[in-house]
């Protein structure tokens, strides 16, 4: 995973704990979730913008 090591990741994992405590870590991750969700979402449906530029030509 992105050339990491289990002691990496465990270490990461830590600090975000020690920094986020470990009830903001689920909310976190639920967040994130939900904005790749809709990024993804945006990615894949068809663009109105793009729509209207084909109707030009």
């Amino acid at each position: 995973m992105f050339g990491l090591g289990w002691p990496e990741i465990a270490i990461i994992g830590l600090v975000a704990v020690v920094i986020f405590g470990p009830k903001k870590i689920p909310e976190l991750g639920s967040a994130l979730g939900k904005t790749l969700r809709g990024f993804k979402e945006e990615l894949n449906k068809p663009s109105e913008d793009s729509d209207r530029s084909e109707e030009k030509q």
